[in-house]
């Protein structure tokens, strides 16, 4: 019989890894109170655990202002809106992303064009970039990926020089920091998720940070239907719903409690995992740049070069996670992911301009080679103390060890 465990044999580790999202009385507590108050809406918005989430995450990522909305997606939208990014406007975004990302930019009414990544950190390439931007171009959003951060000294010059609004994805990046710089305080807009499964959960919704308090007047109007944020209320937009509840907001400020705690225990074990999988034939670890001074985590992504490991990535993932370790293969660039069909939408960009989404002769080399290679690490493993980081270890060596088996 095999001693790998996908085959028959005992698992590396048979104890699970600690369960997300980590849950104790104060959120019970804080949900009954929102229940017993009666408010639980947000309206007049933002309500006071909204307003409150929304500038105690400003000060964690030192940003001027927050808002909490109703999920991450909406933050995208809603700041392209802010700005007057609409019809007839190209927004750069990642090849190499989550597709509401780039959705959020169709939502806006404007064309999302994508750049390629660097290999080395998964992140958007400023080369790539700066290849893409074409007259019409306003905007760029960036994503950070993964435990990396996109190189935001030659992101910002980039976008200084062109005179292009800076809206940086930081759901991967929840606490982190660059040059001791708050992640999503480097643009004019920081969009963050607070869905189940981010590094800050409310079970669902979103913060968006801005810098400007007309910024953030207009972005609370456009969360709330269009109500004017002036003294005089004369200034209406044209708004929608999405505002962040109160029971949601609750359970954020429960979990930015716990927060600063977590972020210390991932990003103390990762450097025991580095160094274990350094050496590893057919296993490449992300640069980590000193300029990124603080590391946080909602996946944890390395590469796998198969025919050095000895086994396609989708058997390895599988047979890690036999082994008891939380693991899957990412996901497609987004010329080749199913969850990004502009044309599917009907909405005026994607079927009046059809042909800018076509996609079928693109090619983006570095987020093809990411999405064919890539292990996406789940963060419980950080959580794990250090057993738990040398059972991923153990695991990785023994399924190789067995590869040819796979």
């Amino acid at each position: 019989m095999s001693d790998l465990a996908i085959t028959g044999g005992t698992p590396v580790r048979s104890r699970p890894f600690p369960a997300w999202p980590e849950v104790d009385d104060r959120d019970l507590e804080a949900v009954a109170e929102v229940i017993r108050s009666r408010q639980w809406s947000g309206q007049p918005y933002p309500g006071p655990k909204a307003a409150e989430l929304g500038w105690k995450m400003a000060e964690m990522q030192m940003a001027g202002y927050g808002l909490a909305l109703a999920n991450g997606t909406v933050t995208v939208e809603v700041a392209l809106r802010a700005a007057h990014i609409g019809w007839g406007a190209e927004v750069i975004v990642p090849a190499y992303t989550d597709p509401a990302v780039a959705s959020a930019v169709v939502m806006a009414g404007a064309l999302p064009v994508l750049a390629d990544i660097d290999l080395r950190h998964y992140c958007i390439d400023p080369a790539a970039v700066e290849a893409a931007i074409t007259p019409d171009t306003r905007a760029l959003v960036v994503s950070h990926m993964g435990a990396q951060m996109a190189d935001m000294d030659a992101i910002v010059a980039l976008c200084t020089r062109h005179q292009l609004t800076l809206i940086e994805d930081c759901t991967h990046a929840t606490g982190g920091r660059w040059l001791s710089r708050g992640a999503g305080s480097f643009g004019q807009f920081g969009c963050f998720s607070l869905g189940q499964k981010s590094p800050l959960p409310a079970a669902e919704g979103g913060v968006l940070l801005c810098w400007q308090p007309e910024m953030l007047a207009a972005v609370t109007s456009i969360a709330d239907g269009g109500q004017p944020q002036d003294a005089e209320k004369l200034n209406w937009t044209f708004g929608g719903n999405y505002r962040m509840s109160e029971v949601h907001a609750a359970l954020g400020l429960t979990a930015l409690l716990r927060f600063p705690e977590q972020l210390l225990r991932r990003e103390a074990m990762v450097s025991q995992l580095e160094r274990a999988l350094a050496d590893l034939p057919g296993v490449t670890l992300p640069l980590h740049d000193e300029r990124h001074t603080t590391r946080s985590f909602y996946r944890y992504i390395f590469t796998i070069q198969s025919e050095t490991f000895g086994a396609p990535l989708a058997r390895i993932c599988a047979a890690l996670q036999a082994e008891g370790i939380p693991c899957s293969a990412g996901p497609e660039p987004l010329h080749r992911h199913p969850r990004f069909q502009p044309r599917l939408s009907h909405l005026p960009a994607a079927a009046l301009l059809a042909e800018r989404f076509d996609y079928s002769k693109a090619a983006f080399p570095a987020a093809e080679k990411v999405a064919r290679e890539a292990l996406w690490l789940d963060e419980r493993v950080f959580r794990s103390g250090p057993k738990g980081i040398q059972d991923v270890v153990n695991a990785v060596h023994k399924v190789q060890e067995h590869a040819s088996e796979l």
